[in-house]
């Protein structure tokens, strides 16, 4: 399918964007590596070769006793000299570029625990002696999913609030902004800590209580967009046609309002992906455990005596952000009426 002249010039002005477009694709590289941290950091092997048969131990549960009768029936922790031993004497294994998962406790350490970084972990260790790097990996993929998670569902809950308001204006519009304006005053860390209280927090249940506050944030531009389009002529000339509401505010007031909408969505990630990180920093966030960014963060604080902590997730939290924040001042610039491509 052919792209409009409109479509092509905003590319064209995206790419041109030469901080903006090099950060999307080092954010997309980075992303779609993170996709795959199983097979990137993992404490079991990629590939098992035993006695003329083959194992994939990072897609499939093994139990010790299938590489020998003598081992016990139980779940295969692959990190055992002796049942390395015992798989290296018929075979071999293939390891993950990194033998450490983001939970695998890192053994016979030469220091104790956090322990500085070194061959076998590039990144150091935590104060519970796991490996950095591995954590940082799926602390970004976890970071990123849960970001864009909540950017599309709140997103599409404000745009359709939004929209209702707007188009519909009157009593309605007035209603739903004083609804806006007390809901958007409630304490939500107060109502969080209550609420980690009662249920224990996890990621769907973060995503829902964050989703009840943040679909707030695209729901002004929204509304202002389709109360400036409601009154347009070929609106008007639509709805004297008999074109439902729905067919009007979808295929002609929608277009206009997602042109300001776009431009906001990559500092909403962004805000998203910070949103998380500060609740694992104030102990408010995912289980202990989850690998999570705020959580290196508070690594840092808690260990000033291991510098490596604190620097590895300011570089990494930093990076993330700054890289979203280029791209959307790409995106901004694409959809800027005042800007020429180069």
């Amino acid at each position: 399918m052919a792209l409009s002249p409109l479509t092509r010039r905003r590319l064209a002005i995206f790419t041109a964007h030469r901080r903006g477009f090099s950060s999307l694709w080092i954010f997309l590289i980075f992303f779609v590596l993170s996709l795959f941290a199983e097979f990137i950091a993992n404490d079991r092997p990629l590939l098992i070769r035993f006695d003329g048969h083959w194992y994939c131990p990072v897609l499939q549960d093994y139990s010790e006793d299938t590489f020998g009768p003598d081992l016990m029936p139980t779940e295969a922790d692959f990190t055992d000299p002796v049942l390395a031993r015992t798989i290296n004497a018929k075979g071999w294994m293939i390891w993950p570029a990194l033998p450490y998962s983001y939970n695998t406790v890192v053994k016979d350490l030469p220091v104790p625990a956090p322990a500085p970084p070194s061959w076998r972990n590039p990144l150091g260790t935590d104060d519970l002696a796991r490996d950095v790097a591995a954590r940082v990996i799926y602390g970004f993929r976890l970071s990123v999913l849960f970001g864009f998670t909540l950017t599309i569902i709140s997103s599409a809950v404000g745009i359709a609030a939004g929209a209702i308001q707007g188009y519909r204006g009157g009593l309605v519009d007035l209603l739903f902004q004083r609804f806006i304006e007390i809901w958007s005053g409630m304490p939500q860390l107060y109502l969080l800590i209550i609420l980690g209280s009662i249920l224990t927090p996890s990621f769907w249940i973060l995503l829902v209580f964050l989703l009840l506050f943040s679909w707030m944030s695209l729901t002004g531009v929204v509304r202002a967009e389709f109360l400036r389009g409601r009154n347009l002529e070929y609106v008007r000339a639509a709805k004297a046609l008999g074109v439902s509401d729905v067919a009007v505010m979808w295929r002609h007031i929608l277009p206009n309002a997602m042109v300001a909408t776009l431009t906001f969505l990559p500092f909403t990630l962004s805000g998203s992906v910070t949103i998380l990180a500060a609740l694992d920093f104030l102990g408010f966030g995912l289980p202990p455990g989850s690998p999570s960014l705020g959580e290196l963060v508070n690594q840092g604080k808690n260990n000033l005596q291991a510098p490596w902590l604190g620097i590895t997730a300011f570089v990494v939290l930093g990076g993330l952000l700054t890289l979203l924040v280029f791209i959307g001042e790409a995106v901004r610039d694409a959809f800027d009426p005042r800007k020429v491509p180069n």
